[in-house]
């Protein structure tokens, strides 16, 4: 067996982070290929090693000196090194960085030592070899990832040995250092898991696994435990923060599973992502796998005599939304209505003139303009075929006081999704989880 391990900023942030890296390596020798990112904040007000790379590249740009900041780069290092009694001694190549910072180097290269350096010292810690990523890591011109090339290359880089690579970044045709968009070291290690075939991607943070809604919200939500990589999507389509879909496509792609865990609660098992799961994994009660949602929506509804049933209807909507690049999230119809539910951001400084071509086209009855809707999804496999869970959920939110101004479930039945009133939002989710989770 074969698993792909990544470490987060903050499981990377001290010694004491990376002797608790260790010890989960240590643990299980199917281990064998390491990620790390940049080492994060230690405590609330400290810096992201990243940031102050960042911070150093803005302080170049406009000729203003980064000593200062870059003395406070090379102290949290050699505090590692220190920490762990380490045999390695970065000194030389800080040094070499600074020469090159002083005579030029790129926003992109510069930000990619956090990981670089983080990679060098765990590699040691560990006794595992240490693979730059810009060996293998291989971008086009375009800014895509060729991932044939690169996932030959880190087979070939790898061998089956026990290896280190620092996350976020790889290399362009022409040499130069390129690197993903924050939390790119998430990208890295579902790249590295899909290059050699792991049997699991384990991704560690700070947290135990996904949660089945927001706890900023909800009190003390439970963790999800398994999730499929559709309801994933879904999930993330509504609000909840979870992972870029660059950093699951990768494994998606060859259906290997992804393992949400904890580096400060090893013994916890997370959220295992999987293609499917069935009833002898997950043998829980509750249908819905987890609750989420959004604000910032509004919705347009257009009413007409028989408007639905003519043909055309929808791709003159749909042509004037298009050229004014507005996205339409849901649609809903009734035989005399259209209502659009579309992002209040983006329609906002164009709304009149998209309400002055829809009349102009459709010449409707009326044209009417719902603001601050928010949206709140439930979503679940074990929803589909389950009766009356609709009109559940419906009634639930009535008899708390939640208005509903739409409903709409989806053609797969994963999720059931409500627009509320912005003011409701918040008692919404609640209401939802506390009916359909702790019931």
């Amino acid at each position: 067996m074969v698993k792909v391990v990544k470490f987060g900023g903050s499981s990377c942030a001290d010694a004491t982070q990376f002797a608790k890296v260790k010890s989960i390596i240590q643990s299980d020798p199917a281990r064998r290929v390491v990620v790390v990112s940049a080492p994060g904040k230690r405590f609330k007000d400290d810096h992201k090693i990243t940031d102050l790379l960042y911070l150093c590249a803005a302080h170049i740009k406009y000729g203003v000196g980064c000593e200062d900041i870059f003395s406070i780069i090379r102290g949290r290092y050699n505090d590692i090194v220190r920490g762990c009694r380490l045999s390695i001694d970065l000194d030389s190549e800080f040094d070499a960085l600074w020469e090159k910072m002083r005579s030029g180097i790129s926003a992109d290269e510069l930000a990619s030592r956090g990981e670089y350096f983080s990679a060098k010292l765990m590699a040691n810690y560990l006794g595992f070899d240490f693979v730059d990523s810009a060996l293998w890591v291989k971008f086009r011109f375009d800014g895509s990832v060729d991932q044939e090339a690169s996932y030959e290359a880190l087979r070939q880089a790898a061998d089956g040995r026990g290896v280190v690579i620092p996350g976020f970044y790889g290399v362009m045709p022409d040499g130069h250092i390129k690197t993903f968009t924050r939390g790119g070291s998430d990208i890295t290690g579902a790249l590295a898991a899909a290059a050699l075939d792991a049997d699991v991607y384990e991704n560690w943070t700070d947290v135990s696994g996904i949660l089945m809604a927001d706890p900023r919200i909800v009190k003390d939500p439970a963790p999800i435990r398994y999730v499929t990589y559709s309801e994933l999507r879904e999930l993330s389509y509504v609000g909840a923060q979870v992972l870029h879909e660059g950093a699951v496509y990768p494994v998606r792609e060859k259906s290997i599973p992804l393992n949400i865990r904890n580096t400060n609660e090893p013994d916890h098992p997370g959220t295992m992502i999987m293609e499917t799961v069935d009833d002898t994994q997950d043998n829980s009660d509750t249908f819905i796998t987890g609750i989420a949602g959004k604000k910032g929506f509004s919705i347009i509804t257009i009413a007409r005599t028989s408007l639905s049933s003519e043909h055309g209807v929808l791709l003159q909507i749909m042509e004037v939304l298009e050229k004014h690049k507005v996205n339409v999230e849901f649609i809903l119809s009734g035989i005399d209505t259209v209502s659009l539910m579309v992002s209040a951001a983006e329609v906002s400084n164009r709304l009149y003139e998209v309400l002055g071509e829809l009349q102009k086209k459709l010449k409707p009855n009326s044209i009417t303009v719902a603001e601050n809707i928010a949206i709140v999804a439930a979503v679940g496999r074990k929803m589909a075929n389950r009766l009356g869970t609709s009109g559940k959920l419906f009634a639930t939110l009535g008899e708390h006081g939640v208005n509903v101004r739409m409903i709409t479930q989806g053609p797969d039945e994963l999720n059931i999704i409500v627009g509320v009133e912005e003011k409701d939002f918040e008692q919404a989710i609640r209401v939802l989880y506390d009916s359909f989770v702790k019931e």
